[in-house]
């Protein structure tokens, strides 16, 4: 079992950039890992994933090209970096990890851990 922890949340306003921490209670090596964000009234969605092995990504359509994820996993660390934040990047941002033997694959669902989540706010 994994711990993780986000930080690096807060409120900016749009065109600012953020750049999110999940740190985890251990080696990240074995986890595929994601981002995902929940805003007022709605369900949560994917934002991001990376492969354990770092070497694949993914995003969702609203994010490709502003944000990037990323992974040092000597470090038991993950990233999400934000650039050009809009109002509606608006949400509690959560971090989540999946063990996998698959170096490579990602994963849109099926996350098994998941952490508290940290708010970001974007005014306009």
């Amino acid at each position: 079992q994994v711990q993780l922890v986000e930080s690096g949340g807060g409120l900016v306003q749009a065109g600012d950039s953020l750049r999110l921490s999940c740190a985890a209670s251990r080696t990240l090596g074995s986890y595929a890992m994601g981002w995902f964000r929940q805003a007022p009234g709605l369900e949560r969605e994917f934002v991001a994933a990376i492969s354990r092995n770092g070497a694949s990504t993914n995003y969702a359509d609203s994010v490709k090209c502003r944000f990037t994820i990323s992974r040092v996993n000597v470090k038991n660390t993950m990233y999400l970096e934000m650039n050009n934040l809009k109002s509606e990047d608006t949400a509690v941002y959560f971090c989540a990890a999946k063990p996998t033997f698959a170096s490579g694959t990602l994963y849109v669902h099926e996350y098994d851990y998941w952490g508290q989540g940290t708010q970001v706010t974007v005014s306009s």
